[in-house]
């Protein structure tokens, strides 16, 4: 099924003034909708578009001795940031050629963090961060309610999700899991405890919307709280996982709790079906906001709420370092959740919303709007 995803038409757009660097996971369809701008890219008369990824002999050897025709208006690199010097080069490449060629990059890590080289990339590039499916984008022949059962069981990646097999899923997931840490984490950071950070990976699939404390895993694991916080660091760049930290500013009870994690494939979670829920709920907010981020430069963040009291709310969305949203995910209860009336009164959000995964009829009480996932997660990416 030929599938044309969100940020399409966006790249295409700023394909004629700058580069782009589109990041996201492994397998998320970033070579594909790369594919699909190189084969829909308006070109001028005579031009073409030209693929090269440097996971490839050839392709490798083409990109250092910088190998293509003057009439590849559009060059794309993929895995290109596996070159070590790869800002650098990118950098001397465009400013060269900028007059002849359009260059559009991709990687499975966050090409804003791995810059390893001098000079900056300042001005010359956008950079996008392409998610798994989610509600948001419809898919011709699938109902809604197939759409929400597939990501709750095996996930908004286009191959398991199309494929919609449960067993084969998890074989691919296996499979890409092995490969992220195996070849892609090799390829970056100089470890030696693969075993252990595959443990460690374990460790967090158990936890999802709770607490990490860090000195419990320490103790299981026997790897120093210091190293853990790193591993954790690296799976964020390797967008396997997203932590959101507690929002303490304008909470004079609120105290500095540990993260929590969230998973970028819905079906790596290994827990209930609340948890898994939850998951769900905070890969569509995330993608929600690292689009109007790259979209359109305003900040947002993605945080939790939690005081002395115990009163906590799943999530916090910040626009510009103030409270926009409020969110709570409950699998069946749409009665309006305490701690989200307390924090929809104490921080005035423009929003309060509670998504309950199984609601018959969505409603309003005060401030609080009770809401389905198909009310709430299927809207257009925007605010």
């Amino acid at each position: 099924m030929d599938i044309k995803r969100y940020l399409q038409a966006h790249l295409t757009k700023d394909l004629q003034k700058k580069m782009v660097f589109l990041g996201g996971p492994r397998q998320c369809g970033k070579t594909t909708l790369a594919e699909h701008i190189l084969r829909d890219f308006p070109y001028h008369a005579d031009k073409k578009g030209l693929y090269l990824n440097w996971d490839d002999d050839d392709h490798r050897q083409r990109i250092l001795k910088r190998e293509w025709s003057d009439n590849d208006e559009l060059v794309f690199f993929d895995e290109l940031h596996k070159f070590h010097r790869w800002k650098n080069w990118i950098k001397g490449t465009y400013d060269t050629t900028r007059a002849k060629h359009r260059f559009l990059v991709t990687g499975s890590a966050r090409l804003d963090t791995y810059k390893r080289g001098g000079d900056s990339l300042l001005g010359r590039y956008h950079y996008w961060r392409l998610h798994p499916l989610t509600l948001a984008e419809s898919i011709k022949g699938i109902s809604q309610g197939d759409y929400f059962k597939r990501l709750m069981t095996v996930g908004g990646f286009p191959e398991p999700f199309l494929d919609n097999n449960e067993s084969e899923s998890k074989r691919w997931r296996k499979e890409r899991i092995e490969r992220v840490i195996k070849d892609d984490i090799r390829d970056l950071e100089q470890l030696h405890n693969i075993s252990a950070l595959g443990l460690f990976l374990d460790a967090l699939r158990r936890r999802v919307g709770g607490q990490i404390v860090f000195s419990n895993i320490e103790v299981d694991l026997q790897v120093s709280q210091k190293t853990l916080k790193r591993w954790l660091a690296i799976f964020e760049n390797m967008y396997l996982v997203f932590a959101v930290r507690p929002f303490t500013k304008k909470l004079p009870r609120a105290i500095q709790k540990p993260p929590k994690v969230y998973f970028f494939d819905n079906a790596d979670v290994m827990g209930d079906e609340s948890q898994r829920f939850e998951n769900l709920v905070a890969t569509h907010l995330l993608k929600k906001i690292h689009f109007l981020e790259d979209s359109t430069g305003d900040s947002y963040e993605l945080r939790y709420v939690r005081d002395k009291e115990g009163r906590e709310v799943d999530f916090l969305i910040l626009r510009e370092d103030k409270p926009y949203m409020l969110i709570e995910a409950k699998l069946t209860d749409s009665t309006p959740h305490r701690a989200l009336q307390y924090y929809a009164e104490k921080l005035t959000p423009n929003y309060a919303i509670q998504i309950v995964a199984y609601l018959k009829h969505p409603f309003n009480k005060g401030k609080l709007s009770v809401q389905s996932p198909f009310d709430e997660l299927s809207k257009p990416l925007t605010l």
